[in-house]
């Protein structure tokens, strides 16, 4: 192994290495949020807890409601100290990164079609430039055929029908009657 294939090992490492980094950084910030909102939920199942029991005290819920909101908010608690375990934040973690895949698969698909409505766009320009091109050209197609026949038209109404060149079907018979 050289000196210079060294160098290159060492700094594709160094490259890594802050990637790596990185993302530790990034799945420690992770860990400490879902840890602070697990202990925020576990307080909130808590305290919903205590107002159940205060609440059955003053006469505002029965002994059977009491329960089923006590019971809800023990629920609550649970799910709030099980964020804060090492499973709950495996648990977050694999939620945050499937939320993330889904949210790079959308963002593609509205790249994919942002791209193709540029294309499609791009073929809608393309087709009415065409079509007022071959627009154009009909029109100075037909100005032309309509001149050439107005010069037609011009030049047979000077010229005698006897001395034309061309006979239509029927003059003779016109010409044998004496009729011009």
């Amino acid at each position: 192994m050289s000196f210079r294939e060294i160098a290159v090992t060492v700094r594709a490492i160094n490259h890594a290495s802050a990637e790596f980094n990185r993302i530790q950084t990034d799945a420690e910030v992770l860990a400490a949020k879902v840890k602070s909102l697990g202990a925020a939920i576990a307080g909130i199942g808590a305290a919903g807890t205590a107002v159940g029991y205060v609440a059955n005290q003053f006469g505002v819920l029965n002994d059977s409601q009491m329960r089923v909101f006590n019971s809800g908010m023990m629920v609550v608690s649970v799910m709030g100290m099980f964020m804060r375990t090492s499973a709950g934040l495996a648990v977050a973690q694999k939620v945050y990164a499937a939320a993330t895949a889904f949210a790079t698969v959308v963002q593609n698909s509205l790249n994919i079609s942002f791209a193709t409505f540029l294309a499609l766009t791009g073929v809608g320009i393309a087709m009415i430039v065409a079509a007022a091109a071959a627009m154009y050209s009909f029109a100075n197609s037909m100005n032309s055929a309509t001149a050439s026949v107005q010069n037609f038209n011009a030049q047979t109404a000077e010229t005698s029908s006897r001395s034309r060149s061309i006979i239509r079907s029927g003059e003779d018979e016109l010409y044998r009657r004496g009729a011009e």
